[in-house]
């Protein structure tokens, strides 16, 4: 399958490192216009770097999970043919000590985001009659982690979003989903784990193995999954070939959430 993104832009939110830098280098490979995204100047350009910086690529330095942030880029960046909602925060926080602050600072960052941007850039999307865009949920959005209420119901909220909208865009040819990843190797995982490497010697795909069957033994490929692995997801969703895919949430969890629907 030849996926091709010439001529399309595409914004993707929260891409300095993680699955968001994977799935710009995935757009940047097949063709597209790419603006990535980080909180700083210093990881915009850290970031452009690493995939290397060419007339296809460039950056916007801002907190997307704030409206001013989210209203410059948009005065900055008036169109877009694909939007990748990737921008999130976790963390592990019990119930029953986490303050309305912590609710609201994890529902403006990892909620309104995406809404604020989709927003914005859908009615270009309509207008033309092409659009794609992407809410990068979680396995937590239906396996909710007893110690990331707060995160999980943020996860949650994205897909209720994501359906909703493909909804309110049917017939459009503008397409909206969700991707759920799962346990996945990403920069912040492995420096979780990296006390672990040092501690076994092991290497950080078997730490990380180790903590799956420890900690998500539901895990069907028992391992970690790669960036590379749910950006394979995000961009074929975001492709002309996935044009009959909407108001999905669609599972790159490995087989973690125990249900064959």
């Amino acid at each position: 399958m030849n996926i091709d993104f010439k001529d399309k832009t595409v914004l993707i939110t929260g891409s300095t490192n993680g699955i968001g830098l994977a799935v710009a280098k995935g757009f940047l490979e097949g063709g597209a216009e790419v603006v990535i995204n980080g909180r700083t100047d210093e990881s915009v350009r850290s970031a452009i770097g690493r995939l290397g910086a060419g007339s296809r690529l460039s950056g916007f330095a801002g907190d997307l999970g704030t409206a001013v942030d989210c209203d410059r880029l948009v005065a900055r960046h008036p169109s877009f043919d694909v939007v990748i909602n990737n921008i999130g925060i976790y963390g592990p926080q019990d119930f029953f000590e986490t303050p309305d602050s912590e609710w609201d600072r994890f529902f403006q960052t990892n909620v309104m985001s995406g809404v604020r941007i989709s927003r914005a850039y859908a009615p270009g999307m309509v207008e033309r009659g092409w659009g794609r865009i992407v809410f990068v949920s979680s396995e937590s959005a239906l396996n909710i982690p007893a110690d990331m209420i707060h995160y999980g119901f943020t996860k949650t909220s994205q897909l209720s979003i994501s359906r909703g909208l493909a909804k309110r865009l049917a017939g459009t040819g503008v397409t909206v989903n969700s991707v759920l990843p799962g346990p996945t190797l990403t920069e912040g995982v492995s420096k979780m784990l990296q006390s672990e490497v040092e501690r076994t010697g092991d290497s950080i795909e078997t730490v990380a193995k180790t903590f799956i069957k420890a900690h998500r033994s539901s895990s069907i490929i028992q391992r970690a999954a790669s960036v590379e692995e749910v950006a394979n997801m995000i961009l074929y969703v975001s492709s002309q070939q996935a044009s009959a895919t909407t108001g999905a949430a669609l599972r790159v969890d490995g087989g973690v959430v125990e249900t064959i629907a």
